[in-house]
């Protein structure tokens, strides 16, 4: 890069916020000065002709067809709870009475 960019960690982290120490924020505007320079080499690179993509690779749904099928009776989905009464699923209590 040619000239170092003028970085405002103070409005970076009133963005973020976050509260940065002395020490954080001299450490922080170094490792962006240096991000911003790999951002330069990268805007350098030559892209003419290549197709944007999210993915190095290409992604294929590998999930089966959603098929309706006949579901699940009430014998059947009761058979693998833990506890069930009255044709109905029994789980711990999770609100207190007040």
């Amino acid at each position: 890069m040619s000239q170092q960019p003028d970085i405002d960690i103070d409005y970076l982290s009133r963005l973020a916020r976050i509260g940065l120490s002395s020490e954080e924020k001299e450490a922080f505007s170094g490792q962006l000065v240096k991000i911003l320079e790999y951002f330069e080499q990268i805007r350098a690179v030559d892209v003419t002709g290549v197709a944007p993509t999210a993915h190095a690779f290409p992604l294929h749904n590998v999930l089966r067809d959603d098929v309706p099928e006949a579901p699940l009776t009430r014998e059947q989905a009761l058979r693998c709870a833990p506890a069930h009464r009255d044709g109905q699923f029994v789980v711990p209590k999770v609100v207190e009475d007040a």
